[in-house]
């Protein structure tokens, strides 16, 4: 009763948290006069992705490596085999061309780097979270300074300005939501998940890791619902990157993360790259960049067949 319970006042918080960051993110696009998608590649996908953060330091310094590694592994499919599965399937999204300029080809760069440094001795050392952390840092240089002038606002006339101090406060508060919520879902997930008797790979990849996508998609079904559909995409994308360059980097470079159960090598990080690729055919098929209930029933097939055969 009292895992049911975690779940649902999680859940509660996620939503509420969601909700208040999206307001702060707009607001803080006006203020600094940057894109929205950029802000959602940033500012948005740094505080959804602080709960995969914050459980993987955990995790690994608990000695679950596994935990550790499949909570962002198992993250980064729900975020585009569920979440944006769902975005799309509430409502069609048009994709910007710095899509597949940019956010695409440094998720896949930063996809295949993570795999090429984990494959072959079964462990994220800390030089390779170094150049991990590196390699964010040049991405978000990069957007601040070429993308601020390559996005087109879909619906300026909705945006409201707001005071500094009101900004810093919703993304305080909307951020510490997003965490509480985290940790109250997953601690009644695993609660829940640990009674049937499932390993720590199974658990991160599927229960914590859909536990900790949750903000990933409150933040953007809210997105969604109010026609900001540029920090949804944006959202979605830079938490993928930041899953991996940050979460997995950060926590390297606390302690090196050593690899458990062979199957993360052997089949999840496959459905990770599987995936991510995926993403670029289905935004120019049927229709040139733009993602439609189509693209949403094909992603929801693939996460669905990832984690029947990952529990099977």
């Amino acid at each position: 009763m009292q895992d049911f319970l975690f779940i649902f006042l999680g859940l509660i918080l996620l939503i509420v948290g969601g909700n208040w960051l999206l307001k702060a993110a707009v607001a803080l696009s006006l203020k600094l006069d940057v894109p929205k998608i950029v802000i959602g590649m940033t500012v948005v996908s740094f505080a959804t992705s602080a709960p995969e953060l914050i459980v993987s330091i955990k995790a690994a310094l608990d000695g679950f490596p596994d935990l550790a590694l499949g909570n962002v592994v198992g993250s980064n499919i729900a975020n585009l085999g569920l979440v944006l599965a769902i975005t799309v399937l509430l409502g069609g999204i048009n994709v910007r061309k710095s899509f597949y300029t940019t956010d695409w080809p440094v998720m896949m760069i930063a996809s295949c780097l993570f795999v090429g440094f984990i494959y072959f001795d079964g462990t994220l050392q800390r030089y390779e979270g170094i150049i991990m952390v590196i390699l964010l840092f040049a991405f978000l240089v990069y957007l601040l300074r070429f993308q601020k002038t390559a996005v087109v606002d879909e619906l300026p006339e909705d945006d409201k300005p707001m005071p500094l101090y009101k900004i810093a406060l919703f993304l305080g508060v909307g951020g510490t939501a997003l965490w509480g919520g985290s940790e109250l879902l997953i601690d009644g997930a695993v609660g829940l998940a640990s009674s049937f008797g499932v390993s720590d790979r199974v658990i991160g990849v599927t229960v914590v890791s859909v536990g900790t996508s949750i903000p990933e998609l409150a933040a953007s079904v809210i997105a969604i619902i109010k026609k900001e559909k540029a920090i949804s995409v944006g959202n979605l994308i830079g938490s993928n990157i930041f899953n991996l360059l940050a979460v997995l980097g950060i926590t390297s470079i606390i302690t090196p993360i050593h690899v458990v159960d062979q199957g993360l090598l052997t089949n999840d990080i496959f459905w990770m790259l599987g995936i991510s690729f995926l993403i670029l055919p289905l935004v120019f098929i049927p229709k040139g960049l733009r993602l439609g209930w189509r693209d949403g029933l094909v992603l929801i097939a693939v996460y669905g067949a990832f984690v029947y055969l990952t529990l099977a």
